[in-house]
């Protein structure tokens, strides 16, 4: 059979991927700052766009698709069907309804409506705890937003931070040019805790000075406020301190050198190592935590800042739940329809056409692609209330297993999609702001058959008999692990000495050595 080229037609499907589909999928899981951000970047290309002003019920321009999805109502909850009743644009599983259905809503309404809305030892080991960034431009919540009251950060003084603090001391201790010069650099070198960890090896052939005149501009340093700052590391800061109160003696140094000792809670080798007796360790301990381990940190820094919910959760008047986005994270986004008649009546080039017709249907498919955005969180957060009520009602000891795939299959979403929402999306409650995905837990097995638990019960539980246990009598994970069967809990004693690790609760053997000291 003889080989010849020839044209064949064949039909196929597949799914494409368009520009615009892919920024709707980023702008879904943007936090609130990020598509603050885009939208700016949005409105310095398209001239169309702009930001709508006025108050909710106050401007006549219609709003009403967006004050309908603001927020949805669970009341009624039958606890032998478990199905909501349906309120506020719910049905009876807890879903929106058909108006909310995704992409197929009347998008000639351009707006979003604004309205109003009703010590040492943990140096060493310890934890802390970070406040999350959050909000959007304009300080009050709103992109662009321009308010009369300024916020409560607005009345603080203006604290300077350590450098400026550090420069300005310096200028009234050193005189000496040269020893300026030297001691600047040195300045720039401290990190914001007051710490100097640089390597200095290479500063007196860079700076064209002695080596001698560094150490001794440094040592003039170390006697600067606040005392501690220049330190190399927790122990010479804690001993620049201690020499301040005149009592860094014999024992305390040894103390001090040993801080490892100190962070595992091993009392019995800081008695061998310090040469002292039970009392005496004890206040020398208490001296120890009574310093700032991290001086620098009482100077200004860069601004904390609270998050910002993207949802509300309130008790309803009527029983249930009441679900309501955040209308202050959400842009007012506008397409002007005047500004773009007015410019395509002066159009004359066909390039000039071409430019405003893009511009306008990349504005109609951003309010568009907000709308969808809003409507996903506040569908995703709906369902997350009705399968966690008695968290929300009853505390974290009633948090259920939950996942993605149980949120996405009841929705009727791609699990993606729900995994997009819940990130760094936050929800306001009665018990605290928690991120959405905190209400997604893994589950452990009950022992007894029944109903599985979730990882952060167990958690919590695990806490819970920790604090409150005998100091005579401290439990090991071994007792934790009967005691956890006991209530129904079936879990192995590795994945209790997981938990226990991952919430930094020491061991029962730390555990029986602090609360002995403490004693």
């Amino acid at each position: 059979m003889a080989l010849s080229p020839r044209l064949d037609l064949r039909q196929s499907q597949q799914l494409v991927l368009t520009p615009q589909l892919q920024q709707a999928i980023k702008l879904l899981q943007m936090a609130n700052l990020e598509l603050s951000g885009f939208i700016e970047q949005e409105m310095e290309r398209n001239p169309l766009l702009e930001l709508g002003e006025g108050d909710k019920g106050g401007s006549d321009e219609p709003g009403g698709d967006a004050a309908d999805m603001g927020a949805a109502e669970l009341s009624g909850f039958d606890l032998e069907s478990g199905v909501y009743g349906a309120d506020a644009g719910m049905d009876g599983s807890g879903v929106v309804g058909a108006q909310d259905a995704p992409l197929d809503a009347d998008f000639s309404v351009n707006v979003f409506d604004d309205g109003p809305n009703d010590g040492i030892a943990q140096a060493a080991g310890g934890s802390g705890q970070l406040g999350l960034s959050g909000g959007s431009s304009g300080g009050n919540g709103r992109l662009g937003g321009n308010s009369d009251e300024e916020g409560f950060e607005q009345n603080l003084s203006d604290v300077p931070d350590l450098r400026t603090h550090l420069n300005r001391e310096m200028q009234l201790l050193i005189h000496d040019v040269a020893d300026r010069m030297i001691a600047s650099n040195l300045i720039d070198l401290v990190d914001e805790a007051g710490y100097l960890s640089a390597d200095l090896s290479d500063m007196p052939e860079r700076l064209g000075v002695e080596p001698q005149d560094v150490e001794r501009v440094l040592v003039l340093l170390k006697g600067m406020e606040p005392t501690g700052v220049f330190a190399r590391d927790l122990a010479e800061c804690l001993a620049l301190q201690l020499k301040e109160k005149d009592r860094f003696d014999p024992c305390m140094a040894k103390l001090v050198e040993n801080l490892h000792l100190l962070g595992r809670r091993d009392l019995a080798a800081l008695k061998r190592v310090c040469g002292v007796d039970d009392e005496d360790l004890a206040q020398m301990i208490g001296e120890i935590r009574a310093l700032d381990p991290k001086p620098g940190l009482a100077f200004g820094s860069e601004e904390t800042q609270t998050v910002v919910p993207d949802v509300f959760v309130r008790r309803s008047p009527e029983g249930g739940w009441t679900v309501e986005l955040n209308s202050e994270t959400l842009p007012r986004v506008l397409v002007n329809q005047h500004y773009f008649s007015a410019l395509s009546s002066r159009a004359s080039g066909k390039d000039d056409k071409q430019f405003l017709s893009d511009c306008l249907s990349n504005a109609n498919w951003l309010v568009k692609a907000l709308d969808q955005r809003a409507r996903t969180i506040l569908k995703v957060s709906t369902e997350i209330v009705r399968q966690q009520e008695g968290f929300f009602t009853h505390g974290v000891r009633h948090l259920r297993p939950l996942t993605l795939r149980d949120i996405a299959d009841t929705i009727e979403i791609h699990e993606s999609t729900v995994s997009r929402v819940t990130s760094a999306k936050f929800m306001a409650t009665n018990r605290g702001v928690f991120e959405l995905k905190y209400f997604f837990t893994s589950a452990i097995q009950s022992s007894e058959g029944g109903d599985s638990h979730s990882s952060e019960s167990v958690r919590d539980t695990i806490r819970a008999l920790i604090n409150a246990e005998d100091p005579k009598k401290i439990l090991s994970d071994d007792r934790i692990v009967e005691l956890l069967k006991a209530e129904g809990i079936d879990i192995a004693r590795r994945t209790v000495a997981k938990y226990r690790e991952a919430m930094r609760i020491p061991s029962s053997v730390q555990r029986r050595r602090e609360k002995r000291m403490s004693a």
